[in-house]
């Protein structure tokens, strides 16, 4: 595993980091004369203090990291930054538990978007954009992990991108580190830029800024318990759907746009099934609801386009209860949780590269069948698949189902019923926000099941975010063995 005082340093320097973004909420708070300025103070306090001291305890120039080490500080950081990020929902006076506030921080950091807060509408502006800031922060974090890091572990297909942002010959930027800086700067500009435009439709500065967090985030926390759809504000929903969008492709390719390659983005191959896919779903759910009879067919374009965004690229936020929408499209809508985005994007799900590489070898093998001596190649971007390739992205749909139908039946266990549990266990998984069923529905909340539920579904938004591989390897024996 190489040093273990590698995996304490970072963990100890990303609590540093969580507890200076606590300032921010003391501050608006201390602004908006609220007493909880006071607690994330004491939060940030405490948050820094474990963080320094482990830095301090740990610092020493040189310390290297194995490939194994870098499965252990994965998990360990996405656990450690919720445990931490939940004391101010404890200490606020929201009157939650540590169950509840840890679902809430794991919630927000791997931007799913579930809730167990009710009264949103009168909650502190502290905690509000406390939420809003774990969602962004998780939302770059995954971008950098997805781009930096998972590619190299060679999880869930993954490697598949070490083409389009390692090698020397075609990589935006010739380090990790430059590309996970520039990234930062696109996703920055891109929150400033939509928060801008969300001001421009008349939204208050605070809450344009904190939509914008969580819409480029593709997280869905919302300043209101109605969500979007309490604003009935029809220009903010149409520049949320163009931002989800834009969180949803990758940033990697943003950043050869910028260097002078605007074409890159539309050449890639699951950049243009994503836009099929949301087509093909939209054209579903106007063939199985009849919302275009009750509204204006602009309005009903806009609640379809919309919601079907926010489900299928798991930002989780709802502008209406598509849930009264007939049997048929919530079938729709529960089957697109599952899709997700692209992959080096915020966006969450099975990702749409995983199904175009499905997709290219079905039709190798099917044209294998009809003509069996010749050879043919399956390739993503005009590139080989490699066989190795093939076999992680199998092996990933496998141990998704598996671990969806495992958490499913764990939470029928806890009591909750067949739709609740089977909609809480994708949603989880898939990190999308709202299930289904009256419960966990758009119109819904998490904080009525229990305890016990809400450390699965937690656990589940873990193994989600991580691609499952970077968790599950850690239960190996041979893991710890080898």
């Amino acid at each position: 595993m190489g040093d273990p005082r590698a995996i304490f340093l970072i963990n100890g320097i990303f609590a540093v980091m969580l507890a200076v973004a606590m300032l921010i909420p003391a501050v608006v708070d201390l602004v908006a004369g609220n007493v909880d300025y006071q607690v994330f103070l004491a939060s940030a306090a405490t948050t820094g203090f474990l963080g320094g001291t482990v830095v301090a305890c740990t610092w020493r120039r040189g310390v290297r990291l194995t490939l194994r080490g870098a499965f252990v500080l994965t998990t360990s950081v996405w656990l450690v930054l919720p445990t931490l990020a939940a004391l101010p929902f404890v200490l606020a006076g929201l009157e939650m538990s540590y169950t509840d506030a840890f679902f809430e921080a794991m919630s927000g950091l791997t931007t799913t978007g579930s809730t167990v807060i009710i009264g949103l509408d009168n909650a502190p502006p502290g905690i509000l954009i406390w939420r809003s800031i774990l969602q962004w922060l998780g939302g770059v974090g995954i971008i950098v992990t997805a781009i930096a890091v998972l590619p190299l572990l060679q999880i869930g297909g993954m490697q598949l991108f070490r083409m389009e942002s390692s090698e020397s010959s075609d990589k935006a930027m010739p380090r990790a580190a430059q590309i996970a800086g520039a990234t930062a700067v696109i996703y920055l500009v891109l929150t400033l830029v939509c928060a801008a435009l969300l001001w421009g439709t008349g939204l208050g500065a605070f809450d344009a800024m904190a939509h914008a967090m969580t819409t480029v985030a593709t997280g869905g926390f919302s300043t209101r318990d109605a969500s979007v759809g309490g604003f009935a504000n029809p220009g903010m929903e149409w520049i949320m759907i163009v931002f989800m969008v834009l969180g949803s492709l990758p940033f990697v390719l943003y950043l050869q746009a910028v260097r002078g390659r605007p074409m890159a983005l539309w050449r890639d191959t699951q950049v243009r099934w994503f836009f099929l896919t949301i087509g093909g779903l939209l054209a579903l759910v106007a063939l199985m609801t009849d919302l275009f009879l009750q509204v204006e067919p602009l309005e009903g374009l806009r609640l379809m386009l919309f919601n079907v965004i926010s489900v299928m690229t798991g930002t989780g936020y709802a502008s209406a209860d598509y849930g009264e929408w007939g049997r048929a499209a919530t079938v729709v809508f529960f089957f697109a949780m599952f899709i997700g985005g692209c992959a080096g994007s915020t966006s969450c799900g099975i990702k749409i590269f995983r199904f175009r590489v499905m997709f290219e070898n079905a039709r190798v093998q099917i044209q294998e069948l009809i003509r069996p001596n010749s050879v043919l190649v399956p390739r993503f971007n005009g590139r080989p698949i490699e066989s190795h390739v093939t076999d992680a992205v199998m092996s990933y749909f496998f141990l998704f189902a598996m671990v969806f139908a495992i958490l499913a039946f764990l939470l029928t266990l806890t009591g909750l019923d067949m739709t609740t549990a089977l909609s809480g266990a994708a949603t989880a998984v898939a990190n999308v926000g709202p299930g289904l069923g009256d419960i966990i529905g758009p119109s819904g909340n998490f904080q009525p099941l229990p305890d016990t539920a809400k450390w699965l579904l937690s656990a589940g938004m873990l193994l989600g975010r991580l691609e499952l591989f970077t968790v599950l390897v850690l239960f190996t024996r041979r893991f710890w063995l080898a």
